[in-house]
């Protein structure tokens, strides 16, 4: 499946030193970003970097490909900060990383999804997550670990070899890609009746691609770069239905960082939000207009319930953080509240 972009070349580090001035002291900040320490992921770090000087942090920048390392170097200490998307991010905080659960930014008005309202509950979320307050503080922190800022990488769109895959009942015993690491995405293509692939970030394009999977779901930054034309061939598209909305997180060790600091940093991640939709927004025209998919009304509607319930069931086994969508469903229901879930006390008393 900010993330919320991609490019999957060799699976190694490629260590940037940023700031001819950095010294022993600066940070070390580990960035993910499938295209290195080109993409637009290791730029938004750069000037992230430049930002946080004035508030006494100096950043020693390394750009890896490859997520599971920058997400290792990171635990075993050897980062004091990490981006990565929030499948690797959740392990250092469940409730931010809660963004990228099945289908929770979704809004739906009559019977078609709203991109511009899912985007808005992202919005309000970041900006939630980055207020000023203890109370956020508390929930941004898990150990000794913080969230620093929160930037989208897009929706995850199902990418497909067959236009005939675009409905539920079709992918059952279909192959699609689940990745290792985020349990819940084997959970639910196992609940579609569909056959679960073992893939992770670096290569799951790369099995679309040469046919080991019928369908994969990914941002449509993923479209150019990961060359997913190839896998949707002739009778392939993208279904406009997004699954969940993919998401970079930046993680700090808060013991390395003076008192405050996240704070700061997550204002920082926030003014962000409108610079990165348009980078997504861009990213979504480059998918040719005949290779969307749209859903239909009645599908549409049906496929949003069969997410939540899914969001529920993951949540009840401990695969999702319950505090985390009790947050987002309040946004949801702020930003559309004629949604008869609303009326509920679903995601909200958990029992």
């Amino acid at each position: 499946m900010r993330s919320a972009c991609h490019l999957a070349a060799a699976c190694v580090g490629v260590a940037v030193a940023f700031s001819g001035t950095a010294q022993a002291a600066a940070q070390k900040f580990c960035v993910f970003d499938f295209l290195g320490a080109s993409g637009d992921m290791f730029n938004l770090a750069k000037d992230y970097a430049v930002a946080m000087q004035r508030h006494g942090v100096d950043f020693e920048l390394k750009g890896f490909t490859n997520e599971g390392l920058a997400a290792e170097e990171f635990r075993k200490g050897n980062c004091d900060a990490l981006v990565a998307t929030a499948f690797r991010t959740r392990q250092f905080n469940s409730v931010a990383a809660s963004i990228d659960s099945l289908g929770s930014t979704t809004i739906l008005r009559e019977g078609k999804v709203d991109m511009a309202g899912t985007y808005e509950v992202l919005r309000k979320l970041i900006q939630t997550y980055a207020a000023p307050s203890p109370q956020v503080t508390k929930l941004m922190t898990q150990g000794d670990y913080e969230v620093g800022g929160i930037a989208p990488a897009g929706a995850a769109y199902p990418f497909l070899n067959d236009r005939r895959l675009s409905s539920v009942d079709a992918l059952a015993g279909k192959r699609i890609a689940a990745f290792d690491y985020d349990k819940a995405q084997a959970a639910m293509i196992q609940r579609i009746h569909a056959i679960p692939v073992s893939a992770d970030i670096s290569n799951f394009h790369l099995k679309f691609n040469s046919g080991q999977l019928d369908m994969m779901a990914a941002p449509t930054m993923a479209y150019k770069p990961l060359e997913l034309q190839k896998g949707m061939g002739s009778k392939g598209g993208v279904a406009r239905f997004p699954i969940l909305i993919v998401s970079y997180q930046m993680i700090f060790n808060r013991t390395k960082f003076p008192e405050g600091f996240g704070e700061k940093s997550r204002e920082f991640w926030m003014s962000q939000f409108d610079r990165v939709l348009q980078i997504i927004r861009t990213a979504d025209s480059t998918i040719p207009p005949l290779a969307w998919i749209d859903i239909e009304p009645e599908d549409a509607v049906k496929y949003t319930l069969m997410l939540r319930e899914s969001r529920v069931q993951l949540a009840q086994q401990g695969l999702y953080d319950k505090r985390g969508l009790k947050v987002i469903k309040r946004v949801r229901c702020h930003v559309n509240a004629a949604d008869p879930e609303c009326a509920t006390k679903s995601e909200e008393d958990w029992k």
